[in-house]
């Protein structure tokens, strides 16, 4: 027998048992987003429309590099943790885990290219 009353079994605890975890991650990446998107900008941006060779040594610096991988990697988790709550929300059965799979698949992938690069051109 449990001697647990309903709401204390319910106390921060959504249906699937995550709905508060899955909350807080989105909220901290969105004010780590909120940080690094314009810190991305504006060490990005000085190097839009200059020659090859000249973008290279500046992302081969540290801070720039640091920056960019921390926006790309916060950033497609940011998009994982949306887009699979936004199929949760709109699809069911087969879909939505095929659909789930796939754009778990799609943001890793991109994430890891991305990151890739950065550290083809940084290292």
């Amino acid at each position: 027998m449990r001697f647990l009353t309903d709401r204390k079994r319910a106390v921060g605890l959504g249906s699937a048992k995550s709905g508060t975890a899955h909350h807080w991650s989105m909220t901290i990446s969105s004010v780590a987003l909120i940080i690094l998107v314009p810190l991305f900008v504006f060490t990005f941006g000085p190097m839009l429309g200059r020659p090859h060779l000249e973008a290279l040594d500046y992302f081969s610096r540290p801070f720039p590099a640091i920056v960019a991988a921390l926006t790309i990697a916060v950033g497609f988790m940011h998009f994982k943790n949306g887009a699979q709550v936004l199929i949760e929300d709109y699809t069911g059965g087969l879909t939505r885990k095929a659909l789930i799979i796939g754009v778990i698949c799609l943001s890793y992938a991109a994430a890891a290219t991305g990151l890739f690069a950065i550290a083809r051109i940084a290292l």
